[in-house]
């Protein structure tokens, strides 16, 4: 029997990566802007930003990506009121699928978010760039990466561009209208209890109450989080302060004591301890590397 081999077809083939960014900013930064012959993505990961692609201007929120075509301008600013965190990475990619994404801003979902994540963890063991400077034009790789390190960013690049090719071109029913209208739902669920718990920020909220006020089981809300983010409710509740308490210390408005009163700790050595189990650093060794990491950016010349 004579065995046929199937050469397997690529929608999208990222041959280079230029580079890699996740950046906490300050609430007054400013780019002032660049052009480039590769593609560039960035993701609002917290918070919002002005940006420009020639000659107009968007305002991205959290969860929003736009896409920079090679040769377009673009230029980035804060609001001077929030400190976002953004996600930027630029990559060669001939193929011309790519033409889809052309002055396109889009929502990210879950497995999006995902897949950038993922390529954030593998860069930072595949290179020895800090991926907190915005200034960064070379990558350099690092000899004791793990295998594959650069591969699975790769892969998990081009995995990201076709999901969000696919959600773009749909146009034809869904084939599983059942899972779907689930899945919608339970996007709307957890879309409630967020911005619930974003509104309660200040609280401490126990599971029963979150339960109680939002008419779901126990059961059923512990397995949508799981599924959703990887945690139980409390500790993405956790994770919800502690984000926000980040930017309270960037944006330098309050010391670590009013800051841990405003969010409801019930002491600031409970707050510095929850602070650096989430972070790995105590809130004092954050303030500092922020203030450091702004003290390069004001040294950097302005490309």
């Amino acid at each position: 029997m004579e065995f046929y081999r199937y050469p397997l077809s690529r929608l999208f083939e990222v041959s280079q990566i230029v580079t890699i960014h996740y950046f906490e900013y300050g609430k007054d930064f400013i780019f002032e802007g660049e052009s480039h012959d590769f593609w560039e993505f960035l993701c609002v990961d917290k918070g919002e930003i002005t940006v420009t692609a020639d000659q107009t201007t968007h305002i991205l929120k959290k969860g929003s990506i736009i896409f920079h075509k090679p040769g377009q301008f673009h230029s980035v600013a804060t609001n001077g009121v929030i400190a976002p965190n953004l996600v930027v990475v630029s990559f060669v990619c001939p193929s011309p699928a790519m033409q889809f994404f052309e002055d396109k801003i889009l929502p990210l979902g879950e497995l999006e978010r995902s897949l950038l994540a993922a390529v954030i963890s593998e860069a930072g063991d595949a290179f020895l760039t800090p991926l907190d400077n915005p200034y960064t034009c070379q990558l350099s790789g690092n000899p004791k990466q793990r295998p594959g390190a650069e591969q699975l960013i790769q892969i998990s690049l081009e995995h990201f561009l076709i999901s969000l090719y696919r959600k773009g071109i749909a146009s034809s029913p869904d084939t599983h209208p059942a899972r779907s209208v689930k899945l919608k739902q339970d996007d709307e669920t957890f879309r409630h209890i967020h911005a619930y718990m974003e509104a309660r920020i200040s609280q401490s909220l126990t599971l029963e109450q979150i339960c109680r006020d939002n008419l779901i089981g126990t059961s059923q809300l512990q397995k949508l989080f799981h599924s959703s983010c990887g945690s139980g409710i409390i500790e993405y509740f956790s994770r919800m302060k502690i984000g926000r308490a980040k930017e309270m210390i960037r944006e330098q408005n309050m010391n670590f004591t009013q800051i841990a009163d405003s969010l409801g700790y019930a002491s600031i050595h409970y707050f510095s301890r929850q602070f650096k189990k989430i972070t790995g650093m105590t809130p004092s060794e954050y303030s500092l590397s922020i203030r450091m990491l702004s003290e390069k950016k004001a040294q950097a010349p302005h490309e």
